[in-house]
């Protein structure tokens, strides 16, 4: 693929936001003279604010809608009662608009410079004709349909599909491991699945028919396969059904097809999330949900129809594995009207001839305009000494996203000179804050608010988002609990298989009864930006995917040369992570090559790569409580420079012995932090 040349004005466009409040100032009468006005209005009256998204967007219901939103405390509440809709409905709205102007919905590219540009009437027809061949094998409203895909348009496809029908996506990449994939699948029951046999990825042919097969010999529940063909699968798969021609059918063969419309909290997808303890979380939203918080959320993201005059050729970019959070995110562009650009592959070359100019090159040759990526990423780029100038056409990129981790200030200011240096000193950075809970943000930006390097500008319109202390008491400037007092649309409907709702609250409101608690550390600044300081629960947390201690404990403890482990994640000031695994050695082994080996080949076969740990250190034991779980979050406190008082009471643990050995480590830790840090400053200076 060429150079792409489209007609957006390199000019900063009128933000989503200012269009947003003068429509409301014509409609409602109401004006705000500050965001902070604006964001107070959208949490204290939340009824006026979701109705208002609901208009703004152009949302349609065939029935009567009553109220925005009723119940009597999280996490019982609900939306729009009476409504029907459909997420693919919503999306395809836009397909006569900007197909007479000529923008496409999707631009895609591999690393191997295999590229594909869809239509909006052929991502259309595609759907359509996958949907209908879906129901002719027996896929029915709420039939969940899984998928095992790579960021290409054949998953953005499935995803439209079954939300026509009513039926339920659930998504797995095919960097995890089968023992992962089955963890979650087994919990949902596809009856059928949409998949490849191979992927290719950092220069390598990756086979992955044997997982494959696997994974479908321990789920007898998938009736049929839909396959993507690779030229990197060893095995063939005869009985499979052909997805290229699933999704063949012509005009005329789907244009009675229409998406079915459904009550506004039909189950749309099927997201995971995993704790410390036993199975993922199986998070499932709803149609509805979805649709109205990616309304609000375009507002943040300033993000507009490409084909309309204001954002003409706007082209969205969000640099995802499909088993992220952000892969459905980047998907959600579609809703607003807006082409977005699919990478598959990676955005760092190969090991042994690393390149982290891939991404701006990819933004280069589909012509983004709006480029995110993990604050790794950015991270990453900085310490290579990338020059992005050096990459002709990204100047055509007005904004910049980024989530996952904490953007280091200093990263955010490396970025905005190297577009200064491109003649873009306007450049805007959207860094936002969510998750998989809510398939949204809670914290984002606002082109409207100055620059705050390394922080989240503002809070989510309609997300009451507050820093709660010990004791539940919102605070100011200090670090808090991140807790959202009031419902938003997109939070879960519920767990798959949490019959009675306990796993659901227990996850979300076990702290405070009718708060959602949400696993990070908080500070909300006086001037109304944010500051995400990690996570405050012990979940796993790689370039924004998230994974259960659990999880890695059941892949690491079968092994003969261990008796025990504890895993903590610890975030740097750099936009990365360290993960740290304390291994306990079975009698008469140690934590030498063989055993490092055998733990990494068990957690990329069971989980991912991206999961193997950064450091091993042999331990004498594992701090547990009286009830004897490990005692995970408080070792992490120590680690990221608590006092030791402060996180540490031998009273309550079961093995107060090793405690000592866990803070002399710590203390050691952070010396060690420091002198590197220092050398940073010196080496910059």
């Amino acid at each position: 693929m060429n150079s792409v040349s489209t007609s957006l004005d390199l000019a900063t466009p009128v933000p989503q936001i200012r269009l947003f409040c003068d429509w409301l100032q014509e409609t409602r009468g109401i004006d705000f003279a500050t965001y902070d006005e604006l964001y107070r209005w959208s949490v204290e009256d939340l009824e006026g604010f979701w109705r208002s998204i609901w208009e703004w967007d152009r949302i349609q219901s065939p029935t009567a809608v009553s109220a925005a939103l009723s119940g009597e405390a999280m996490p019982d509440m609900r939306w729009f009662d009476g409504a029907t809709l459909n997420y693919a409905q919503h999306v395809f709205s836009h397909v006569d608009a900007a197909e007479a102007a000529g923008q496409p919905a999707i631009v895609a590219l591999d690393e191997r410079g295999a590229s594909e540009m869809i239509e909006w009437a052929e991502l259309r027809r595609r759907a359509a004709s996958l949907a209908l061949d879906l129901r002719a094998r027996g896929i029915a409203p709420g039939d969940r349909v899984a998928a095992y895909l790579p960021n290409i348009p054949a998953a953005v496809v499935g995803l439209l599909a079954c939300a026509s029908l009513g039926a339920v996506w659930t998504l797995c990449s095919p960097d995890m491991g089968t023992n992962a994939v089955l963890d979650r699948w087994r919990q949902t029951q596809p009856k059928a699945l949409i998949a490849v046999d191979g992927v290719f990825y950092a220069g390598k042919a990756l086979d992955r028919s044997a997982a494959l097969a696997e994974i479908l010999a321990q789920l007898p529940c998938i009736e049929t396969v839909y396959l993507v063909p690779s030229d990197c699968a060893v095995r063939t798969m005869p009985d499979a059904v052909d997805f290229a021609a699933a999704t063949a059918r012509d005009d005329a063969a789907v244009a009675g097809f229409e998406p079915a419309m459904l009550p506004f909290d039909h189950p749309l997808w099927i997201l995971y999330s995993s704790g410390t303890t036993g199975l993922p979380k199986a998070i499932v939203h709803g149609h509805g949900g979805v649709i109205l918080a990616t309304a609000a959320g375009r507002l943040h993201f300033d993000l507009g129809p490409s084909y309309a005059p204001n954002t003409i050729g706007e082209r969205f970019h969000w640099y995802s594995a499909s088993g992220w959070v952000m892969w459905n995110i980047q998907i959600g562009g579609l809703l607003s009207g807006t082409t977005i650009c699919l990478f598959d592959g990676s955005p760092s070359g190969t090991k042994t001839d690393p390149d982290w100019t891939r991404l701006w090159d990819f933004a280069s040759r589909t012509g983004v305009t709006w480029f995110g990526a993990g604050a790794a990423f950015f991270a990453n780029c900085r310490k290579a000494g990338v020059e992005i100038a050096g990459t002709a056409g990204v100047e055509r990129i007005r904004a910049l996203g980024s989530t996952g981790s904490p953007l280091p200030p200093d990263v955010q200011r490396w970025g905005t000179a190297q577009f200064a240096a491109l003649g873009r000193p306007d450049i805007w950075w959207c860094n936002v804050s969510g998750g998989t809970e809510i398939a949204a943000a809670f914290m984002a930006g606002n082109p409207q608010l100055s620059d705050t390097p390394g922080r989240l500008q503002c809070r989510h319109l309609g997300a009451a988002v507050e820093a709660w202390d010990e004791h539940g008491n919102p605070v100011i400037e200090e670090v808090g609990e991140l807790v959202c007092t009031k419902p938003f649309p997109s939070m879960p409907l519920y767990f798959w298989g949490d019959n009675d709702g306990s796993r659901y609250r227990d996850s979300y409101f076990g702290e405070w009864p009718g708060i959602w608690r949400h696993g990070d550390w908080l500070t909300v600044h006086e001037d109304g930006s944010c500051t995400i300081s990690g996570r405050s629960d012990a979940t796993i947390n790689r370039h924004g995917v998230r994974m259960g201690t659990a999880e890695v404990y059941a892949a690491v403890e079968q092994l003969p040369a261990v008796a025990d482990s504890m895993i903590i994640d610890l975030e740097d000031t750099q936009g990365g992570s360290k993960l740290v695994m304390f291994v306990v050695p079975s009698e008469g082994k140690a934590v030498d090559g063989d055993t490092r080996g055998a733990i990494a080949a068990a957690i990329r076969t069971s989980l991912s790569p991206r999961f193997v740990p950064d450091q091993l250190i042999a331990a004498p034991g594992i701090p547990r409580t009286l009830s004897g779980k490990k005692q995970e979050l408080p070792i992490k406190r120590l680690f990221a420079g608590w006092p030791a008082a402060r996180v540490i009471n031998a009273d309550a643990s079961a093995t107060p012995d090793v405690l000592p050995w866990y803070i002399d480590q710590a203390q050691a830790w952070q010396r060690d932090a420091r002198s590197e840090a220092d050398v940073r400053a010196e080496h910059t200076s």
